[in-house]
């Protein structure tokens, strides 16, 4: 398998649209973090994190932000002499499913994200097992799928707004009982559904809209590292660096240099 392209935590603003007329021979694979809107095959639905989908190039998609921000893993790929694996994993084409194991998926796409920018010399391989890794999980989804219900959930547009928030403000001191009361939840109910919705815990998410402002500043702007630490609210210029390098990879100083190449 030869991977051509991939994002990790791509997050994209509302109103944001992408669509592909279809590439036989080239397949595109999404897996969200939010919930978003997808058109295929002349349906058009409202869906919920945690769901994936494989493209074969066949037909146009478009998949789109709605009113919210959308946070998305993707990659595009080749088979090559490999269509049968796809086929004999049973992997669902075209169609939306619900992921079983969504915090193992997201890693394998950080990993795959990792090793493809990386520059390793056995890269090629261990990207091979990583894409046959991922399209194995996958396809133990498609085994046990259920049909997806789309998003319907009464706190829905009140929790897009939290979200909207949060990213928008990474400096502020956000906490459990300060989101809770944002949406006027008790701490529990609000921890509960917000994974229920987001496919990740709250706080987990405050630290990838910190993470995600950081690399945009880093590639933006000229500011020091403890600048961009202190934009987004870490007090700790150390402990900044250390939770950079855990969830991108590469330190921060790494990363603006790869983005300078």
């Amino acid at each position: 398998m030869l991977i051509q392209s991939i994002g990790c935590r791509s997050v994209f603003e509302p109103g944001y649209s992408f669509s592909s007329p279809g590439q036989p021979g080239s397949f595109l694979l999404i897996f969200s973090h939010s919930p978003f809107i997808l058109s295929s095959g002349g349906a058009r639905l409202r869906l919920p994190s945690a769901t994936f989908a494989l493209f074969d190039g066949s037909a146009p998609v478009e998949y789109s932000s709605g009113e919210g921000y959308l946070t998305m893993d993707w990659l595009t790929f080749s088979a090559e002499d490999d269509s049968d694996l796809i086929e004999s994993l049973g992997l669902t084409l075209n169609e939306p499913v619900r992921s079983t194991d969504p915090e193992l998926t997201g890693q394998l796409f950080r990993n795959i994200a990792e090793e493809f920018y990386s520059l390793s010399s056995r890269r090629i391989k261990v990207l091979d097992l990583l894409m046959r890794t991922l399209l194995m999980k996958l396809g133990e989804s498609c085994a046990g799928r259920e049909e997806i219900q789309q998003t319907t959930d009464p706190h829905y547009n009140a929790l897009i707004e939290l979200r909207e928030k949060i990213y928008r403000n990474p400096q502020m001191k956000w906490n459990v009982d300060t989101m809770a009361a944002d949406v006027s939840m008790s701490r529990s109910y609000f921890q509960h559904i917000y994974r229920e919705v987001f496919g990740v815990s709250c706080m987990t998410d405050v630290i990838s809209g910190k993470i995600e402002k950081a690399k945009e500043i880093l590639s933006e702007t000229a500011c020091t590292v403890s600048q961009v630490a202190a934009m987004c609210g870490y007090e700790n210029e150390e402990h900044f660096m250390r939770q950079f390098k855990k969830i991108v990879g590469v330190t921060p100083t790494g990363y603006r240099k790869k983005g300078a190449v």
